[in-house]
Protein backbone atom coordinates (compact mmCIF):
# COMPACT_ATOMS: atom_id res chain seq x y z
CA UNK A 1 0.00 0.00 0.00
CA UNK A 2 1.38 3.81 -0.74
CA UNK A 3 2.71 5.97 2.01
CA UNK A 4 0.11 8.00 2.62
CA UNK A 5 2.49 10.90 3.37
CA UNK A 6 4.72 10.74 0.64
CA UNK A 7 1.92 10.98 -1.63
CA UNK A 8 0.60 14.12 -0.52
CA UNK A 9 4.21 14.88 -0.72
CA UNK A 10 4.51 14.43 -4.30
CA UNK A 11 1.43 16.33 -4.58
CA UNK A 12 2.41 19.07 -3.58
CA UNK A 13 5.79 19.09 -5.33
CA UNK A 14 3.92 18.61 -8.78
CA UNK A 15 1.49 21.77 -7.97
CA UNK A 16 4.66 23.46 -6.27
CA UNK A 17 6.39 22.77 -9.98
CA UNK A 18 3.45 23.89 -11.45
CA UNK A 19 2.94 26.76 -9.79
CA UNK A 20 6.74 28.26 -10.57
CA UNK A 21 6.03 27.40 -14.18
CA UNK A 22 3.87 30.80 -14.46
CA UNK A 23 6.36 32.34 -11.87
CA UNK A 24 9.45 34.29 -11.93
CA UNK A 25 10.43 32.27 -8.98
CA UNK A 26 13.36 29.86 -9.75
CA UNK A 27 12.55 26.21 -8.36
CA UNK A 28 15.87 25.79 -6.08
CA UNK A 29 17.42 21.86 -5.95
CA UNK A 30 18.36 22.88 -2.47
CA UNK A 31 15.04 22.33 -1.26
CA UNK A 32 14.33 18.59 -2.87
CA UNK A 33 16.28 15.71 -3.45
CA UNK A 34 15.83 16.48 -7.46
CA UNK A 35 19.33 17.04 -9.50
CA UNK A 36 19.14 20.05 -11.54
CA UNK A 37 18.75 19.51 -15.04
CA UNK A 38 21.47 21.08 -16.51
CA UNK A 39 22.25 23.00 -19.97
CA UNK A 40 26.60 24.38 -20.23
CA UNK A 41 27.54 26.82 -22.60
CA UNK A 42 30.97 27.52 -22.90
CA UNK A 43 33.36 29.26 -24.56
CA UNK A 44 36.01 25.85 -24.38
CA UNK A 45 39.64 26.62 -25.08
CA UNK A 46 40.04 29.95 -24.28
CA UNK A 47 40.54 30.59 -20.27
CA UNK A 48 41.31 27.77 -18.37
CA UNK A 49 38.56 27.82 -16.07
CA UNK A 50 36.07 26.96 -18.83
CA UNK A 51 38.01 23.44 -18.63
CA UNK A 52 37.90 23.51 -14.18
CA UNK A 53 34.10 24.48 -14.51
CA UNK A 54 33.66 21.18 -16.87
CA UNK A 55 35.62 19.29 -14.66
CA UNK A 56 33.13 20.61 -11.53
CA UNK A 57 29.92 19.57 -14.07
CA UNK A 58 30.99 16.40 -13.59
CA UNK A 59 31.93 16.20 -9.90
CA UNK A 60 28.17 17.44 -8.84
CA UNK A 61 26.65 15.25 -11.81
CA UNK A 62 28.52 12.41 -9.92
CA UNK A 63 27.28 13.68 -6.52
CA UNK A 64 23.68 13.63 -8.27
CA UNK A 65 23.22 17.72 -7.08
CA UNK A 66 22.98 18.00 -11.29
CA UNK A 67 21.82 16.02 -14.38
CA UNK A 68 24.30 17.29 -16.92
CA UNK A 69 22.09 17.00 -20.42
CA UNK A 70 24.20 18.48 -22.71
CA UNK A 71 27.74 21.42 -23.51
CA UNK A 72 26.89 24.17 -26.18
CA UNK A 73 30.05 25.83 -27.23
CA UNK A 74 29.88 28.88 -28.65
CA UNK A 75 33.87 28.06 -29.64
CA UNK A 76 34.00 27.10 -33.04
CA UNK A 77 37.70 26.90 -32.71
CA UNK A 78 38.91 23.34 -34.78
CA UNK A 79 39.41 21.22 -31.41
CA UNK A 80 37.04 22.34 -29.42
CA UNK A 81 34.61 19.71 -29.78
CA UNK A 82 37.06 16.91 -29.25
CA UNK A 83 38.39 18.24 -26.63
CA UNK A 84 35.07 18.54 -24.81
CA UNK A 85 34.65 14.70 -26.11
CA UNK A 86 37.99 13.87 -24.36
CA UNK A 87 37.27 15.35 -21.39
CA UNK A 88 33.60 14.12 -21.02
CA UNK A 89 35.03 10.94 -21.70
CA UNK A 90 37.65 10.95 -19.07
CA UNK A 91 35.03 11.53 -16.68
CA UNK A 92 32.57 8.70 -17.66
CA UNK A 93 30.49 10.55 -20.10
CA UNK A 94 31.63 9.95 -23.44
CA UNK A 95 28.47 9.94 -24.98
CA UNK A 96 27.32 13.59 -23.16
CA UNK A 97 25.81 15.86 -25.60
CA UNK A 98 27.23 18.28 -27.72
CA UNK A 99 26.09 21.63 -29.57
CA UNK A 100 28.27 24.09 -31.48
CA UNK A 101 27.65 27.46 -32.83
CA UNK A 102 26.79 27.91 -36.64
CA UNK A 103 29.88 29.54 -37.19
CA UNK A 104 33.21 28.72 -39.62
CA UNK A 105 35.58 27.01 -37.45
CA UNK A 106 38.60 28.78 -36.77
CA UNK A 107 42.40 27.66 -35.70
CA UNK A 108 43.64 29.24 -32.10
CA UNK A 109 47.28 28.23 -31.63
CA UNK A 110 47.78 29.15 -28.27
CA UNK A 111 43.66 27.50 -27.58
CA UNK A 112 44.31 24.35 -24.99
CA UNK A 113 41.77 22.29 -27.06
CA UNK A 114 44.41 20.34 -28.94
CA UNK A 115 46.95 19.38 -26.76
CA UNK A 116 43.85 17.38 -24.61
CA UNK A 117 42.12 16.04 -28.34
CA UNK A 118 45.71 14.89 -29.11
CA UNK A 119 46.65 13.57 -25.42
CA UNK A 120 43.22 11.73 -24.18
CA UNK A 121 40.95 9.50 -26.24
CA UNK A 122 37.42 10.22 -27.61
CA UNK A 123 34.36 8.57 -29.20
CA UNK A 124 34.84 10.12 -33.04
CA UNK A 125 30.91 9.70 -33.23
CA UNK A 126 30.10 11.71 -30.39
CA UNK A 127 32.07 14.81 -32.36
CA UNK A 128 30.62 14.26 -35.84
CA UNK A 129 26.70 13.48 -34.18
CA UNK A 130 27.37 17.31 -32.56
CA UNK A 131 24.19 19.66 -33.48
CA UNK A 132 24.27 23.06 -34.12
CA UNK A 133 23.82 24.26 -30.89
CA UNK A 134 20.01 26.34 -31.46
CA UNK A 135 19.10 22.47 -32.31
CA UNK A 136 20.22 21.10 -29.64
CA UNK A 137 18.72 23.50 -27.50
CA UNK A 138 15.17 23.46 -29.16
CA UNK A 139 15.26 19.76 -29.54
CA UNK A 140 16.50 19.45 -25.03
CA UNK A 141 13.78 22.24 -23.97
CA UNK A 142 11.02 20.70 -26.62
CA UNK A 143 11.57 17.53 -24.45
CA UNK A 144 11.57 18.68 -21.01
CA UNK A 145 9.36 19.48 -18.46
CA UNK A 146 7.75 22.95 -17.66
CA UNK A 147 10.24 25.44 -15.75
CA UNK A 148 13.06 21.99 -15.42
CA UNK A 149 15.71 23.50 -16.90
CA UNK A 150 18.92 25.63 -15.75
CA UNK A 151 21.19 26.81 -18.49
CA UNK A 152 24.43 28.22 -17.12
CA UNK A 153 26.26 30.29 -19.57
CA UNK A 154 30.08 31.24 -19.34
CA UNK A 155 30.85 32.63 -22.54
CA UNK A 156 29.51 35.48 -24.94
CA UNK A 157 25.87 34.92 -25.28
CA UNK A 158 25.41 34.26 -28.75
CA UNK A 159 23.97 30.40 -28.87
CA UNK A 160 21.48 32.25 -26.42
CA UNK A 161 20.63 35.19 -28.57
CA UNK A 162 19.94 32.53 -31.60
CA UNK A 163 18.36 30.06 -29.60
CA UNK A 164 15.75 33.39 -28.62
CA UNK A 165 15.58 34.35 -32.11
CA UNK A 166 14.63 30.91 -33.45
CA UNK A 167 11.42 29.87 -35.23
CA UNK A 168 8.99 27.21 -34.90
CA UNK A 169 10.25 23.74 -36.92
CA UNK A 170 9.67 20.35 -36.94
CA UNK A 171 10.84 19.68 -33.54
CA UNK A 172 8.41 22.14 -31.95
CA UNK A 173 5.62 24.82 -32.94
CA UNK A 174 6.83 27.12 -30.36
CA UNK A 175 9.19 30.05 -30.94
CA UNK A 176 12.64 29.75 -29.59
CA UNK A 177 11.69 32.83 -26.44
CA UNK A 178 8.34 30.88 -26.05
CA UNK A 179 9.91 28.04 -25.55
CA UNK A 180 12.32 29.45 -22.62
CA UNK A 181 9.83 30.76 -20.83
CA UNK A 182 7.88 27.69 -20.32
CA UNK A 183 10.62 25.02 -20.29
CA UNK A 184 13.60 27.12 -18.37
CA UNK A 185 13.75 27.79 -14.41
CA UNK A 186 16.30 29.98 -14.19
CA UNK A 187 19.83 31.14 -16.22
CA UNK A 188 22.98 31.53 -14.27
CA UNK A 189 25.17 33.61 -16.42
CA UNK A 190 29.08 33.81 -15.69
CA UNK A 191 29.63 37.88 -17.17
CA UNK A 192 29.22 41.75 -16.23
CA UNK A 193 30.95 43.48 -13.25
CA UNK A 194 28.59 44.17 -10.43
CA UNK A 195 27.37 46.78 -9.09
CA UNK A 196 29.33 48.44 -11.40
CA UNK A 197 29.14 47.57 -15.07
CA UNK A 198 33.01 47.22 -16.04
CA UNK A 199 36.03 45.99 -15.36
CA UNK A 200 39.24 47.33 -14.99
CA UNK A 201 39.93 45.88 -18.41
CA UNK A 202 36.97 47.64 -20.13
CA UNK A 203 33.86 45.78 -20.69
CA UNK A 204 33.83 42.10 -19.58
CA UNK A 205 34.37 39.83 -22.05
CA UNK A 206 31.49 37.07 -21.89
CA UNK A 207 29.40 40.55 -21.77
CA UNK A 208 31.31 41.73 -25.02
CA UNK A 209 32.49 39.13 -27.00
CA UNK A 210 33.14 41.70 -30.44
CA UNK A 211 29.62 40.97 -30.64
CA UNK A 212 27.54 44.56 -30.32
CA UNK A 213 24.32 44.28 -28.78
CA UNK A 214 24.22 40.55 -28.20
CA UNK A 215 24.08 40.70 -24.32
CA UNK A 216 21.63 43.42 -24.55
CA UNK A 217 18.81 41.94 -26.46
CA UNK A 218 19.51 38.45 -24.77
CA UNK A 219 18.62 39.84 -21.45
CA UNK A 220 15.77 42.20 -22.62
CA UNK A 221 14.47 38.59 -24.06
CA UNK A 222 14.72 36.35 -21.34
CA UNK A 223 11.46 36.60 -19.06
CA UNK A 224 12.96 34.32 -16.25
CA UNK A 225 15.02 34.50 -13.42
CA UNK A 226 18.73 35.20 -13.92
CA UNK A 227 21.23 34.72 -11.28
CA UNK A 228 24.63 36.56 -12.27
CA UNK A 229 28.49 35.74 -10.82
CA UNK A 230 30.33 38.67 -12.24
CA UNK A 231 34.03 39.74 -12.88
CA UNK A 232 35.03 40.51 -9.90
CA UNK A 233 33.69 37.09 -8.12
CA UNK A 234 35.89 34.60 -9.56
CA UNK A 235 38.63 37.59 -9.47
CA UNK A 236 38.87 37.04 -6.11
CA UNK A 237 39.14 33.12 -6.05
CA UNK A 238 42.52 32.40 -7.78
CA UNK A 239 43.14 28.26 -7.82
CA UNK A 240 45.78 26.94 -10.30
CA UNK A 241 49.36 26.51 -9.00
CA UNK A 242 47.83 23.71 -6.92
CA UNK A 243 47.66 21.14 -9.40
CA UNK A 244 51.31 20.09 -9.89
CA UNK A 245 50.85 18.88 -7.01
CA UNK A 246 48.13 16.36 -8.50
CA UNK A 247 48.26 14.03 -11.13
CA UNK A 248 49.63 14.94 -14.39
CA UNK A 249 47.77 13.10 -16.92
CA UNK A 250 44.39 14.30 -16.60
CA UNK A 251 42.98 16.85 -19.00
CA UNK A 252 42.89 19.30 -16.11
CA UNK A 253 46.48 19.48 -15.67
CA UNK A 254 47.95 19.47 -19.15
CA UNK A 255 44.89 21.83 -20.07
CA UNK A 256 46.10 23.86 -17.05
CA UNK A 257 49.49 23.48 -18.18
CA UNK A 258 49.06 24.27 -21.21
CA UNK A 259 46.94 27.51 -20.55
CA UNK A 260 49.99 28.79 -18.40
CA UNK A 261 52.35 28.52 -21.27
CA UNK A 262 51.06 29.97 -23.85
CA UNK A 263 47.33 32.16 -23.31
CA UNK A 264 49.13 35.91 -23.81
CA UNK A 265 48.26 37.22 -20.74
CA UNK A 266 49.93 34.41 -18.77
CA UNK A 267 52.88 33.22 -20.54
CA UNK A 268 55.13 36.23 -19.02
CA UNK A 269 54.77 34.67 -15.71
CA UNK A 270 55.17 30.89 -16.66
CA UNK A 271 58.06 29.30 -15.45
CA UNK A 272 57.38 25.41 -15.94
CA UNK A 273 54.48 25.37 -13.91
CA UNK A 274 51.05 25.82 -13.86
CA UNK A 275 50.17 29.15 -12.64
CA UNK A 276 47.62 30.19 -10.41
CA UNK A 277 44.37 31.34 -12.61
CA UNK A 278 40.87 33.44 -11.60
CA UNK A 279 37.98 30.92 -11.08
CA UNK A 280 35.02 32.64 -12.86
CA UNK A 281 33.64 29.93 -14.74
CA UNK A 282 33.34 27.54 -11.84
CA UNK A 283 31.25 29.97 -9.66
CA UNK A 284 28.58 29.72 -12.24
CA UNK A 285 28.62 26.05 -12.00
CA UNK A 286 28.65 25.61 -8.29
CA UNK A 287 25.77 28.22 -8.10
CA UNK A 288 24.01 26.36 -10.12
CA UNK A 289 24.70 22.94 -8.12
CA UNK A 290 24.36 23.96 -4.95
CA UNK A 291 21.76 27.55 -5.04
CA UNK A 292 21.11 29.89 -2.15
CA UNK A 293 22.85 31.78 0.45
CA UNK A 294 25.44 29.85 1.81
CA UNK A 295 29.08 30.07 3.48
CA UNK A 296 30.27 30.87 0.24
CA UNK A 297 28.10 33.64 -1.42
CA UNK A 298 24.66 35.40 -0.28
CA UNK A 299 22.30 37.41 -3.36
CA UNK A 300 22.09 40.35 -3.74
CA UNK A 301 18.54 42.20 -3.42
CA UNK A 302 16.30 41.50 -6.64
CA UNK A 303 16.54 44.26 -9.17
CA UNK A 304 17.56 44.56 -12.90
CA UNK A 305 20.18 44.33 -14.96
CA UNK A 306 20.23 46.99 -18.17
CA UNK A 307 23.16 46.76 -20.51
CA UNK A 308 24.25 48.85 -23.50
CA UNK A 309 25.53 47.88 -26.79
CA UNK A 310 29.23 46.90 -25.77
CA UNK A 311 27.64 45.12 -23.04
CA UNK A 312 28.50 47.11 -20.31
CA UNK A 313 25.68 47.42 -17.22
CA UNK A 314 24.11 49.38 -15.04
CA UNK A 315 22.10 47.97 -12.22
CA UNK A 316 19.23 48.88 -10.37
CA UNK A 317 17.25 47.24 -7.26
CA UNK A 318 13.35 46.74 -7.99
CA UNK A 319 11.44 44.92 -5.42
CA UNK A 320 9.96 42.53 -8.51
CA UNK A 321 13.47 42.13 -10.18
CA UNK A 322 14.26 38.72 -11.38
CA UNK A 323 17.89 39.42 -11.98
CA UNK A 324 20.36 39.08 -9.15
CA UNK A 325 23.61 38.54 -8.53
CA UNK A 326 26.64 36.88 -6.15
CA UNK A 327 28.54 38.41 -3.98
CA UNK A 328 30.76 36.84 -2.14
CA UNK A 329 31.01 36.20 1.89
CA UNK A 330 34.49 36.74 3.55
CA UNK A 331 35.10 32.22 3.29
CA UNK A 332 36.90 32.72 0.19
CA UNK A 333 39.41 30.18 1.40
CA UNK A 334 37.00 27.70 2.12
CA UNK A 335 35.35 29.07 -1.34
CA UNK A 336 37.93 27.85 -3.09
CA UNK A 337 38.42 24.55 -1.22
CA UNK A 338 35.45 23.99 -2.75
CA UNK A 339 36.23 24.52 -6.12
CA UNK A 340 39.19 22.95 -5.98
CA UNK A 341 37.71 19.63 -4.45
CA UNK A 342 35.28 19.46 -7.02
CA UNK A 343 37.84 20.24 -10.24
CA UNK A 344 39.98 17.35 -8.47
CA UNK A 345 37.88 14.86 -7.76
Amino acid sequence: MPNAQGSITAILFCLLVAACATSNTPLSSDRFAVPTQVIFDTDFGGDADDLGAVAMLHYYADRGDIDLLAIASWSHEEYALPALAAVNQFYGRPDLQLGVREVDPWRTDWNYNKVIADQFPYQADTVSNAEPAVALYRRLLANAAPNSITIVTVGPLANIHNLLNSEPDAVSDKSGTELVSEKVNQFVIMGGQFPEGITAHGPEWNFDGNMQGVTQEVLQMIERPIIFSGYEVGEALKYGADLNQHPHETPLYVGYKYFSEHAPWMKQDYQGKVLDNSSFDQTAVMYAAINGDNDYWTLSAPGKLSVDERGVGTWSEAENGNHRFLVLTDQTESTVAEIAAAMTH
